[in-house]
């Protein structure tokens, strides 16, 4: 059995079984989420627990509790007695989810920034190294996955369960959203470097400059998302 810590540092014992298990979960949660936020899944699809399974080729319950999570992260809605069908790309949402991320994202980067240890910077620094790579690249996937990266780094540094949490059910639909309107030509052109911008800050260690930067990225979003309406758009 595996020795960690839980979230208050105290040692605690992982069962080999239950670490294999939550591995699976994790790995089916990712590959799904890959796959609608890429539109390979597209909005409005009828999806099955057992067609997914035998495409990922990962048992049908790490399948379910990745489903399940999906769902409280607005990307598939569950329907009882007919299957699991992917939601489509909502605009008004996308405000909603942008207006919360805001106060959100600046909280986590700016306390991420301010209490991070020198292996979590270490860890911003080299998803910046390589978040600039895919974008000199226009590798609009790896960029992607890189920022669900961050994300993940960025609920470990911040020391806020809460605010990870509630984080976490928004920023799919976020990537969703951007990658089924983005410039396919120009894929990261405008957003790559204002993404960069803010990785730097939080491996800068400097929470005011890290809160700004996580501003600067709602406001490119929040326009970029206006951009796609032929009429603005608010929740007012």
């Amino acid at each position: 059995m595996q020795r960690l810590k839980d979230v208050r540092g105290t040692p605690t014992t992982t069962a080999p079984g239950q670490e294999s298990a939550a591995t699976l979960n994790q790995e089916a949660y990712r590959r799904l989420e890959e796959m609608i936020v890429t539109l390979e899944l597209a909005p409005g699809a009828l999806v099955s627990e057992a067609i997914l399974s035998r495409q990922l080729g990962i048992g049908t319950t790490p399948i379910r509790e990745a489903l399940q999570r999906l769902a409280r992260e607005y990307l598939v809605e569950i329907i009882p007695r007919r299957g699991v069908v992917v939601t489509t790309i909502d605009v008004r949402r996308q405000f909603e989810v942008l207006e919360t991320r805001r106060e959100l994202d600046r909280l986590l980067s700016s306390a991420a920034a301010r209490r991070s240890n020198a292996l979590e910077r270490k860890a911003f620094a080299a998803n910046f190294e390589r978040t600039q790579k895919s974008v000199a690249d226009g590798d609009t996937r790896e960029f992607l996955r890189l920022d669900a990266e961050l994300n993940q780094l960025l609920s470990k540094a911040a020391r806020n369960a809460t605010a990870a949490a509630l984080a976490s059910t928004l920023h799919t639909v976020s990537r969703r959203f951007w990658f089924y309107h983005h410039d396919q030509h120009n894929p990261l052109g405008e957003i790559g470097p204002v993404h960069c911008s803010l990785v730097e800050a939080i491996a800068s260690g400097d929470p005011a400059r890290a809160g700004h930067a996580s501003n600067r990225l709602i406001d490119y979003l929040t326009t970029f998302a206006q951009s796609t309406l032929p009429h603005p758009l608010t929740l007012d």
